[in-house]
């Protein structure tokens, strides 16, 4: 009788004795795995990197903007109350504004005119950064005893462009024809992309400066989270009375959430990749396991005369496919998850590697494996000894 540790044994000493091509074969499993593992523990990493941003930022507010004119090509504006008639919602709980300015910001004044590098000048309330729940990464905000003074916040996007680091000591941007103090550089915004590549400065010196009169660009409505499908669908008449359907009024939590939809499709289509790299390791596999069976003929018969069963012979073959997958298993396993760590410290993202994910590459590469050594295992155990033994 052969017993389940005899098996094993038997099936160890049958890949040790065919190192070399045991690790070929185990390669194109932990490939297959590899890409399996490394998509689940990226996209759940992705994943998680979302929520916390969803729930750091907030999915309760909305962007107000002047939309499009359908009585005449005219710029739309909104109305220089459209902030102040929101925030007299009883749903709304914040209300801020930025509006861009007609000037330019360039990193000296011998830059030409044009190189502004993608930045854009808005015009700052100071409880902007209150209402977006964001970050500074240095520095400090235009808070009202800046707010009349030639300072400027850059968005994180904008100080790289520039080349800002104000750690390194107190830097200048050459902004509307005068110099403007860097005094801040904000933290990435997921929430509000658009104030990434801006240069903020506050209302009081944009009024002084540049002549803005107070309408705004865009108005950020931070509402209850129960009523804000209510707030949204006001929003538009609150803001411009004469003409709600000049204003567009969306929810950015809603971009995050189809991104994540996205990552889901797009996680799909690499798994099926993955199991396609899995399933070639698979026939690799069999292939090997078919050769190897030819090559120890002798072997069969001889075992076969000592008086192994076919069952015998067919466990012993099985169980050498499935050490093969099951170290290719293990190994693709720990592939896939350091790719995961090492992609996720990259982004900045939480480290999230799913036990099911880990548990299942294992699993599949023993299913791939078991699968695939069925076949040789089945032709070795109907090898008769006589036939087994007899030369070639």
């Amino acid at each position: 009788m052969l017993r389940f540790r005899d098996a094993i044994a038997l099936g160890k000493l049958g890949v040790l004795g065919r190192r070399g091509r045991a690790m070929l074969t185990a390669v194109g499993i932990s490939i297959g795995i590899a890409a399996i593992v490394a998509v689940v523990g990226i996209s759940a990493s992705s994943q998680a990197n979302l929520l916390q941003v969803l729930d750091d930022l907030g999915t309760n507010y909305l962007t107000v903007k002047p939309g499009q004119s359908f009585s005449s090509d005219e710029k739309v504006e909104l109305p220089a109350e459209a902030g102040g008639r929101l925030s007299i919602l009883d749903q709304v709980q914040a209300v801020s504004t930025v509006a861009q300015l007609d000037v330019t910001v360039r990193r000296t004044d011998q830059m030409p005119t044009t190189d502004t590098r993608g930045v854009v000048v808005l015009a700052a309330e100071a409880d902007l950064l209150s209402t977006l729940n964001g970050k500074l990464a240095s520095g400090r905000w235009l808070d009202a005893g800046l707010s009349g003074y030639p300072t400027v916040v850059l968005g994180t996007t904008a100080a790289q462009r520039h080349g800002v680091d104000i750690s390194e000591g107190g830097q200048l941007v050459w902004l509307g024809e005068q110099w403007f103090a860097v005094v801040g550089v904000l933290q990435p915004m997921p929430l509000a992309p658009e104030l990434d590549s801006s240069a903020l400065i506050g209302t009081e010196i944009a009024a002084q400066k540049f002549g803005y009169q107070g309408s705004p660009t865009t108005v950020y409505v931070r509402a209850n989270p129960d009523d804000i499908n209510a707030v949204r669908d006001v929003a538009g008449a609150t803001a411009n009375p004469e003409s709600p359907q000049e204003v567009e009024v969306t929810r950015p939590s809603d971009a995050l959430e189809a991104r994540a939809a996205a990552d889901t499709a797009f996680t799909t289509l690499l798994l099926g990749l993955g199991g396609v790299a899995l399933l070639v390791g698979g026939v690799g596999i069999a292939n090997v396991m078919v050769i190897s069976v030819l090559e120890r003929r002798n072997e069969i018969g001889v075992r076969r005369a000592l008086g192994a069963t076919r069952r015998h012979v067919r466990s012993q073959f099985l169980v050498e496919a499935l050490v093969q997958a099951g170290l290719g298993g293990f190994a693709g396993v720990l592939l896939g998850a350091g790719v995961t760590v090492v992609y996720a410290l990259v982004m900045g993202w939480p480290i999230v590697l799913p036990a099911v994910g880990l548990a299942g590459g294992v699993l599949a590469a023993l299913l791939v494996g078991g699968l695939a050594g069925l076949y040789p295992a089945s032709r070795a155990a109907r090898l008769e000894p006589a036939e087994a033994v007899r030369p070639a």
